[in-house]
């Protein structure tokens, strides 16, 4: 597949519940209004429009939310998905998860064919985390990434940047990832959705993030890439691997390869944009050959860049959608 301006699409993020166990403050509101369960795609319409997906060209897809393991029926959703990656019509699926439920579920992760995660974790003090978190407790989510790395799953860490809250926690956690074999991604904060508070705040470059990490390490480019959007720069004599997506400092639009379904069942083919197909409707009124004509419709509605930085600034209306609802 391809967009109207010559870029190859071939990876899916699916967004498989808006629910959350977290409420972090970056993400959505305290007191959330989530989706009635009949919105939701079903476990058949999920499979259906990823089996359709691949038939097109996807080749990579990730399972995200809200957190994607509250969803009650996710056990079928990977048993189902993993069979595309035996039978090599896929050729990886992936998870981002808040880490509380991965004890239960790495060895189901690891049986169906993931061979690799990312866990959102902003920091390590418990202290800090319960506040970013609204209530949780670290943990619980490293028990759980200790599980998916005994299961054979490699672990990659997401830490959003946040101005004025977890600069000074980026080398206890660089540290702690080297330590553990993980990789480490610096996420630039997006604004999507009213969380109650102010977006300019909390929003701070990765270089600028980065550098107390400067101070005590060397970070040298480096030409490794992966299905999404982040560069990386290896950190010595620490011999960790770092991201950094930056959407706002360092813009990565012209290298887009994805799109992204929804919880309800939409296409958007990008995050920072309002435009999208609703293919719940189309399927529950005409049946799944409907997707096939909406793709083609979608591909051609996908934006060269997105408005974050519009949006920050306040040209441009910060998008009503949560993060927890078209997925991270």
């Amino acid at each position: 597949m391809q967009d109207g301006f010559g870029r190859k699409i071939d990876y899916l993020r699916i967004s498989v519940t808006d629910r959350c166990n977290f409420r972090c403050q970056y993400c959505m509101s305290e007191k959330m209004t989530f989706m009635p369960r009949s919105e939701l795609l079903t476990l058949e319409e999920i499979t259906l429009i990823a089996e359709r997906f691949i038939g097109h060209g996807i080749r990579k897809i990730r399972l995200t939310g809200g957190e994607p393991l509250v969803r009650r029926d996710m056990k079928d959703v990977i048993q189902r998905l993993g069979r595309k990656v035996a039978s090599g019509e896929l050729e990886e699926l992936t998870l981002t998860t808040n880490g509380s439920l991965l004890s239960d579920y790495a060895e189901h992760l690891a049986v169906h064919g993931m061979r690799r995660i990312n866990v959102s974790m902003d920091t390590l003090d418990p202290a800090r985390f319960a506040e970013i978190t609204r209530g949780a407790d670290v943990n619980i989510v490293l028990d759980g990434i200790r599980a998916a790395s005994a299961a054979g799953i490699q672990v990659k860490i997401n830490m959003v940047a946040l101005r004025d809250f977890n600069e000074a926690d980026l080398v206890p956690m660089a540290e702690y990832c080297a330590d553990n074999g993980h990789d480490l991604t610096i996420i630039e904060a997006m604004p999507l959705g009213d969380v109650g508070a102010d977006r300019k705040l909390a929003h701070i470059s990765a270089e600028d993030f980065l550098a107390p990490l400067r101070d005590l390490y060397t970070l040298s480019s480096l030409s490794h890439s992966s299905a999404g959007p982040a560069r990386y720069v290896s950190v010595e004599p620490l011999g960790l691997r770092l991201g950094m997506i930056t959407p706002l400092s360092h813009n990565f639009c012209d290298d887009c390869n994805r799109l992204r379904l929804t919880t309800d069942g939409k296409i958007f083919m990008c995050l920072g944009h309002s435009a999208h197909v609703d293919l719940r409707a189309a399927i529950r009124k005409d049946g799944i050959a409907s997707v096939d004509q909406l793709l083609q419709q979608a591909l051609k509605l996908k934006p060269l860049r997105h408005d974050f930085n519009a949006q920050l600034e306040g040209s441009a209306k910060i998008l009503e959608r949560h993060m927890n609802v078209t997925g991270g």
